[in-house]
């Protein structure tokens, strides 16, 4: 079964350098908001040591590694949980996939628009942050609604129905609080109430700050970045530093020249086997 991972963000914050990087698809990037409409989808094969081992011991006619589907998906703007820019479009693609990478722009660059006018992580993040939050309100609001209702009636079919409508109305408080549906404790059964919501904010996230290339090896160097940092930590949720620009001058090297690339700006591999490793990780998934 593929393991999916969106990448979502503002517009202009990297997210589709980073996914040509990723995946070698060819996805378009440019400096304006919306280059990315319909998502892009590429496949990456997990780099494994054990494998090619054992590829070598056993003389093997075929190696298929396990393998991770990135989907790149259009720039998110505030407004989009009531339709503004492409949020319609967003929010349907990102109900699809099983975790989200979330990129933040921690690099400054006058050559390079941002969509709000200046860099600032923690900013961008609540941004995306309520118009998920927004999007998940209204589908409970709606559910409620409808499950209130079948509450009333009588036997088995209303004794279920009032179990979902304690569910929601837990789900509900929880999002006036401005908490994602994530970090909200449920039990087993309640969390299948729950997962059939398909809530956008209960996908687990990680975070990817974009720094610039001089911060890639020391990313505690960045202002920015270590405003992410700080947020990330309050949120439980696993953290990145990644130089997009790097990363796809890495993508366009052989193997030899990519390591001397790499050692010569002090990092010791490609951060797309950091992402890949913690996309598994995220979803506790191991090879």
């Amino acid at each position: 079964m593929a393991i999916n991972i969106g990448i979502v963000g503002l517009p202009n914050v990297g997210k589709s350098t980073l996914f040509n990087a990723l995946s070698k698809a060819g996805a378009e990037s440019a400096n304006f908001p919306f280059c990315t409409i319909e998502p892009n989808v590429g496949v990456v094969a997990v780099p494994d040591p054990r494998l090619d081992a054992l590829t070598q011991i056993y003389a093997s006619e075929s190696t298929v590694p396990a393998s991770l589907e990135f989907v790149d998906i259009a720039g998110l703007v505030k407004g989009a949980s009531q339709g503004e820019g492409l949020g319609n479009q967003f929010l349907s693609h990102i109900r699809q996939v099983d975790a989200v990478a979330h990129v933040v722009r921690c690099f400054v660059d006058e050559n390079v628009v941002h969509v709000d006018g200046s860099v600032d992580p923690v900013r961008d993040v609540e941004i995306i942050d309520t118009e998920l939050l927004l999007a998940d309100l209204d589908t409970v609001e709606k559910r409620l609604e409808r499950t209130g209702k079948a509450a009333k009636a009588s036997g088995k079919a209303g004794e279920t129905a009032k179990t979902e409508l304690a569910v929601l109305e837990q789900l509900r408080d929880h999002f006036n609080r401005g908490e994602p549906a994530r970090t909200l404790a449920l039990t087993d059964d309640d969390g299948l109430i729950a997962r059939d919501l398909h809530l956008l904010t209960r996908k687990p996230v990680i975070y990817i700050g974009n720094v610039s290339e001089e911060h890639a090896s020391d990313p505690d160097q960045s202002g920015p970045f270590k405003a992410l940092a700080e947020l990330a930590q309050r949120q439980g949720a696993e953290l990145l530093a990644v130089s997009a620009a790097i990363e796809a001058e890495v993508a366009e090297l052989d193997e030899t020249e990519a390591k001397e690339y790499l050692d010569a700006m002090g990092l010791h591999e490609p951060g797309l086997h950091r992402v890949l490793r913690a996309g598994y990780a995220t979803l506790g998934h191991i090879t």
